[in-house]
């Protein structure tokens, strides 16, 4: 959300414009390249917005992937991940084999037994030679036997823990591929997944809260110390909220200077609170250069939230809390505000231009 803006003829239309611009460039309107051209219009990194800008009208998507890659790291996770499957692919293969192999073996003894009973059994099988022959081989046969099941359980043991390492690394990766790299929170494809299945329970929803959060008056502090000094303020906010909510909360920063909390299991008494002592921890935080003695606060934040039992879906709870971000904004800044009924709508963002 831009926090200079109050009066609804001055919102621009991210959106529209965003998608007006990918066109007249002939981008292909696919969600990592909205992102790229998204982060560009907000200006939140300049370098990404003049490399973008220095493409051209003539951009290829290889082009753009590259940008994406090193701006955005989820961006090359769908590779990542493809080699990881392939791993898991190879390995279970192997695990086949061994398995094939083992039912080989137990198929070959048994036909040896078998065999071995029909000897017995026999009209000539009164022989002692022939009974001790018989044992002879059943003796060498059973030890085969164990000693190849031995190597095979040796040989699973192995595949597992081999299995179980391309687990570990398919999990990174997709750590890294929904972390956001300048605040270590979550980021807008993590926040969107969670925010899809909230809804999935019927139960769930009616103790389930979306706190939206922007930093005040954040381009003003970009536009007087500088972006790198921007970063640092947004890499401290991420952390101050990180700190001041519980562990199973999901907190991701979903653009620019905007955070998202999901908050479950709480009323709306409860999801206040939590959102004040965000806001109260913040506003108390001093924001100093320790070298220099610059001052860069005060820093504060402004928050809205909607309880998903207020809403029919994803879409309507995060307008519903954007709009009352919107309202605390617009009345003044440093507060915490909960969607109302009568809460003025035409300027709510749309989650579903987010969607990956």
């Amino acid at each position: 959300m831009n926090t200079a803006v109050a009066q609804k003829v001055q919102v621009p239309d991210i959106a529209a414009q965003v998608t007006y611009a990918m066109r007249v460039m002939g981008i292909a309107p696919i969600p990592r390249n909205y992102e790229l051209f998204y982060e560009a219009y907000i200006g939140s990194n300049p370098k990404l917005t003049r490399e973008l800008a220095a493409l051209g009208s003539k951009a290829s998507q290889e082009e753009l992937d590259e940008i994406g890659t090193q701006y955005f790291g989820h961006h090359h996770g769908a590779t990542a991940i493809d080699g990881v499957h392939s791993k898991i692919v190879g390995e279970l293969e192997g695990l086949l084999r061994l398995l094939k192999q083992e039912q080989t073996s137990l198929e070959s003894y048994n036909k040896l037994l078998d065999e071995t009973y029909g000897r017995i059994t026999g009209k000539n099988a009164a022989s002692v030679d022939i009974i001790k022959n018989v044992i002879g081989v059943l003796t060498q046969a059973t030890g085969d036997t164990i000693s190849q099941g031995k190597e095979m359980v040796e040989n699973v043991a192995q595949k597992s823990i081999e299995m179980d390492n391309v687990r570990k690394e398919l999990d990174e990766y997709k750590r890294i591929a929904n972390t956001d790299s300048l605040t270590q929170l979550s980021n807008r494809r993590a926040f969107d997944d969670k925010l899809s299945a909230i809804y999935n329970s019927s139960m769930a929803h009616n103790v389930t809260a979306l706190i939206l959060a922007d930093i005040d008056h954040f381009k003003k502090i970009n536009d007087t110390y500088g972006h790198p000094v921007g970063d640092k303020i947004l890499a401290s906010v991420g952390s101050l909220i990180r700190a001041n909510v519980r562990k199973d909360i999901l907190v991701a920063r979903t653009g620019g200077e905007e955070f998202a909390m999901i908050v479950e299991g709480n009323t709306e008494e409860e999801a206040m609170a939590i959102a004040e002592r965000i806001r109260i921890a913040l506003e108390h935080t001093p924001f100093k250069n320790s070298k220099t003695g610059v001052n860069y606060g005060p820093i504060t934040i402004s928050l809205g939230f909607c309880m998903a039992s207020w809403a029919d879906g994803p879409g309507e709870l995060y307008s519903k809390a954007d709009i009352a971000l919107y309202c605390a904004k617009n009345g003044g800044r440093n507060r915490t505000m909960a969607f109302e009924d009568g809460m003025k709508k035409d300027f709510a963002k749309s989650w579903l231009i987010y969607r990956k």
